[in-house]
């Protein structure tokens, strides 16, 4: 037990409150700030719920700033970069057009999957512990044109020399998989070990968790730090009120790079802004969630209700909505699944959240350099659901004086 050591962990997205139920449960004093009590600009609140070990390609790979310079031409596109006068982000463009390559998804496809597939096992154990339901029947890419299926059908050979379960399927075998919704594809692939979960209910079970196990969470935005030789001593507070710890654990998503340079480390970052709506009486229900290769939509079944969530916009830490690429999620949703209409989400409200993306598509996750007990825990772009228990593991390690991979460690681009 660790029961005199006491950690401030910065941020209450699941990133930070995975950590801090781990750590509360083997012992420490976690106390977890959080800015945003109501968790509405959490970027982990209403996603899309996913857990994906078929995601084993990084962000930053081949072809993705070709067809990003497409879609840029396109305002219903799934993608959107705002040009603005910002040396960060002409850097991170660099830096990610520099990572775009064969050699860097070689370089990490392994790894990406040996981090989803340790954290797809930490979630069983977890809907054990916790109060929310694990759903466990795969994933479906759905494709409309013969280049999507194509490209999708390469993906699932590559994912099966890493060992991961995939399946090419024609319309009859979708409808075998999940025959209680009509789906508009000539083909995709299924990925049986990609399973599913209600975020929320998911973010409610790991707060009561971490209060169960003696933890905090507090209402408030953590500003700077009070070191001394080597060492953070305190929190400090936007109010001036100052919390001591003994370790510090910054895992606050797309801001996360403010509060590091404070620390005189560099963490090259930009927000990637996605939408989603939540359908309380959807005209069909699918048993498993999608992923709409032409839409870049992903479609989830959350108890009665149904996510439909997309986009990417590259725009800082701007979460105001763009309602014209909302209308490209709505129609992209509706071409696949033609029982729905678009008149179904008129007055819904939509939802924003900001992705945190790194350049190469790699999460950051390790010590910072100058100070030994400050602990980075951020970057995963889309898949901060998905990575978050193998990240809370990583996180206890590091307090316990293991060392992290040097391929997402916080300090690689400085």
């Amino acid at each position: 037990m660790q029961d005199s050591q006491k950690v401030l962990i910065v941020g209450g997205g699941v990133i930070g409150l995975c950590s801090g139920y781990f750590l509360a449960k083997a012992g420490y004093h976690v106390v977890i700030v959080d800015r945003d009590p109501s968790m509405s600009e959490t970027c982990s609140n209403r996603n899309a719920g996913m857990i994906v070990p078929s995601h084993f390609i990084p962000l930053a790979a081949p072809g993705v700033v070709t067809q990003g310079l497409k879609w840029m031409l396109n305002r219903r596109s799934p993608f959107y970069l705002r040009p603005r006068l910002d040396l960060k982000l002409w850097k991170w463009c660099w830096q990610f057009l520099k990572h775009s390559t064969r050699k860097h998804v070689e370089n990490s496809q392994g790894l990406l999957k040996d981090l989803s597939f340790e954290s797809r096992s930490l979630f069983e154990g977890l809907s054990e512990e916790l109060d929310f339901e694990l759903v466990e029947k795969g994933l479906l890419m759905l494709c409309q044109s013969a280049g999507g299926l194509e490209d999708e059908t390469e993906v699932a050979e590559a994912a099966k020399r890493l060992g991961i379960a995939a399946e090419v399927c024609g319309p009859e075998r979708l409808r075998e998989l999940d025959p209680d919704v009509e789906m508009n594809a000539i083909g995709g692939v299924w990925f049986p070990r990609d399973a599913h979960l209600d975020s929320e209910k998911f973010l409610l079970a790991l707060r009561r968790g971490i209060e169960s196990h003696g933890g905090e969470i507090r209402n408030g935005e953590v500003s700077s730090f009070q070191t001394q030789d080597g060492r953070i001593s305190h929190g400090v507070l936007s109010d001036d009120d100052r919390i001591a710890a003994d370790h510090f654990v910054i895992a606050g998503g797309a801001w996360s790079p403010d509060l590091s340079a404070k620390l005189g480390l560099s963490l090259p970052m930009q927000g990637g802004k996605g939408y989603s709506f939540t359908l309380k009486n959807p005209t069909q229900l699918p048993q498993l969630c999608s992923l709409l290769k032409e839409g870049r939509v992903a479609v989830t079944p959350m108890g009665d209700t149904l996510r439909v969530a997309g986009t990417m916009e590259i725009c800082g830490n701007d979460l105001s909505i763009d309602r014209i690429r909302l209308e490209g999620i709505v129609e992209s949703f509706c071409r696949f699944f033609p029982a729905f209409t678009q008149d179904e989400f008129s007055g819904l409200e939509p939802w924003s959240g900001l992705r945190p993306c790194s350049p190469d598509g790699l999460p950051y996750i390790g010590k910072v350099p100058r100070f030994e007990n400050a602990i980075v825990a951020s970057g995963h772009s889309m898949l901060g659901l998905s990575l978050a228990p193998v990240t809370a593991r990583i996180v206890k390690s590091l307090l316990e004086e293991e060392t992290s991979d040097s391929r997402i460690d916080p300090a690689r681009f400085s």
